[in-house]
């Protein structure tokens, strides 16, 4: 569905693509009027003829033509530094704040037709559902935050909606997915301009349902400005992105504004941590609680046994529904993930018998506990963990089914929280039989000082071991496995590439598994 970068939709008649039509069309003027109506200071446009604008987009090298090119200031570089080239591409008009327009000024000469307002980035959001028409409107749409089972509950709850022959859609760290056809993600949440575009494409082709991942950035960047969900869900909050929100309390201040008026309609909260009951306090919306352990919450899981591929699960709910089945995914976590699918996907209208039905062909998403089974006498495991918590509960799930050792390799990615890493590093060395430290995404740090980091104040002596190429890492992991023993390779997942001084290096933590499993090189 790129065309939805061009914000257009295909009309076809008799099986043939006839013309392009932009989704939606309004003036400059009417734009203009609707950031005075919004902001709280006033807009100003320049006295040029009015404007027909086909469409909104913040990314100049996705600018088509008739669109209004919103230049935001980032963090290193202001996007009116662009316009040239969205004007190039045909650009209609510029929005911008006071700093764009000096940029525009002083260092260009596009003549554009200019609004300068306030903040654009507070505003676009809202704009640009005012602009596609507010086309979630039309959904059941369901939020999912916290900081690990984000993925794996939206993807749950995907799963579950096509099962049933609903068209439904997609948004998150694993790309966007409208029906059965999918683009790549550069974030898991999108910028605000783009996700209502994705929305307006859905509408047009009738998506009924859909899950989206919610991240504490996009929240606090005004990403999911101008979305109200059906449904906000909570999962879990750990250490992760202090880098970004600087401390736990406004990680989860960042968290807690999915559950407002303003976001979302109904609230679906697991209560088995402190967060969670921490924001049951501070939800303003009407909520439903769900708990692996607590009976007295609206959700509960009444019974779980362990089988050779998964869990057999009794869930309990609203009303005394009783659903039963056998889910194939690894890890108690995933009982509390599949818990909060079913509980949304039964809020959504799914019968809880065809609920129940269909666990059994839940997939999970891909990198999260993936098997990967070339005839090994062992188990072989890729998954995303890359945050102290969820890294502690991987092996610790890993060490109910493993019957021999745990070999498990990791690594910290450059760039992001430095102070996870002797945590994330602690986890490893007391949670697998062997542990093995290793590169992850470096980004712009030097590897080595990575490691150093993750490993301070622990003792690597063989098995153990710390190898900076990640691929030779996974390779002597496999070199020790024996029969009955679990390889976990953690941090990277799903991902295809590593990230190294600006260039991404194609690699697959799946792809280099396989290989070494098979022995080729």
């Amino acid at each position: 569905f790129s065309s939805r970068r061009r914000h257009t939709r295909l009309l076809t008649v008799t099986g043939v693509q006839t013309c392009a039509l932009p989704i939606s069309v309004h003036s400059l003027s009417a734009i203009k009027n609707f950031l005075a109506q919004n902001s709280s200071s006033n807009s100003s446009v320049a006295d040029i003829s009015d404007a027909a604008i086909s469409g909104i987009t913040s990314h100049a090298q996705s600018v088509a033509a008739g669109d209004l090119f919103v230049a935001l200031p980032g963090k290193t570089v202001h996007g009116a530094q662009f316009c040239e080239l969205a004007r190039s591409r045909g650009a209609a008009a510029i929005l911008t704040d006071q700093a764009g327009s000096q940029i525009l000024r002083s260092t260009t000469t596009c003549d554009l037709p200019l609004i300068v307002s306030d903040s654009p980035r507070k505003h676009l959001g809202d704009l640009a559902a005012w602009f596609f028409n507010n086309p979630i409107q039309s959904m059941f749409s369901a939020g999912i935050t916290g900081t690990n089972g984000k993925t794996t509950v939206s993807t749950l709850l995907y799963q579950l909606w096509r099962d049933a022959s609903i068209d439904a859609g997609l948004i998150g760290t694993l790309g966007t997915f409208v029906g059965s056809e999918s683009e790549a993600n550069t974030r898991t949440t999108p910028e605000a301009d783009e996700l209502h575009q994705v929305f307006a494409v859905m509408k047009e082709r009738h998506i009924k349902n859909v899950a989206m991942e919610v991240s504490s950035h996009a929240l606090s960047q005004h990403r999911v400005d101008g979305v109200r969900f059906s449904v906000a869900g909570f999962t879990n909050l750990t250490q992760d992105h202090l880098d970004f929100h600087g401390s736990m309390a406004d990680y989860f201040s960042a968290k807690a504004k999915l559950f407002t008026v303003e976001r979302a309609e109904k609230a679906f909260i697991m209560v088995d941590s402190d967060y969670g009951k921490e924001l049951l306090s501070r939800c303003e919306i009407p909520y439903v609680t769900l708990s692996r352990f607590d009976r007295s919450a609206t959700w509960y899981v009444s019974d779980s046994t362990r089988t050779s591929t998964g869990w057999d699960i009794s869930v309990r709910g609203e009303g005394g529904v009783l659903i039963e089945g056998s889910l194939p995914l690894l890890g108690e976590h995933n009982i509390d993930n599949s818990l909060l699918a079913i509980a949304i996907a039964v809020e959504s209208g799914l019968d809880p018998i065809f609920v129940g039905t269909q666990l059994k062909n839940l997939r999970g998403a891909n990198g999260r506990l993936e098997k990967v089974e070339m005839g090994q006498n062992f188990r072989a495991l890729v998954d995303y963990a890359h945050t102290p918590d969820a890294v502690e509960r991987v092996l610790a799930s890993a060490r109910e089914f493993t019957e021999g050792k745990i070999i498990a390799v990791l690594g910290c990615g450059g760039d992001r929280d430095r102070s996870k890493r002797p945590l994330m590093g602690k986890a490893l060395h007391y949670g697998a039989d062997v542990a093995i430290c290793t590169s992850d995404n470096p980004r712009s740090e030097n590897p080595e000082k990575i490691l150093q980091e993750m490993t301070e104040g622990l003792t690597f002596a063989k098995p153990h071991a710390v190898i900076t190429d990640r691929r030779e890492a996974i390779s002597y992991a496999i070199s020790l496995a024996q029969p009955g023993d679990t390889v976990l390779i953690l941090g990277k997942g799903h991902e295809s590439g590593q990230e190294i001084n600006g260039v991404i290096h194609p690699f697959s933590d799946r792809d280099e598994l396989v290989k070494s499993i098979v022995g080729v090189r």
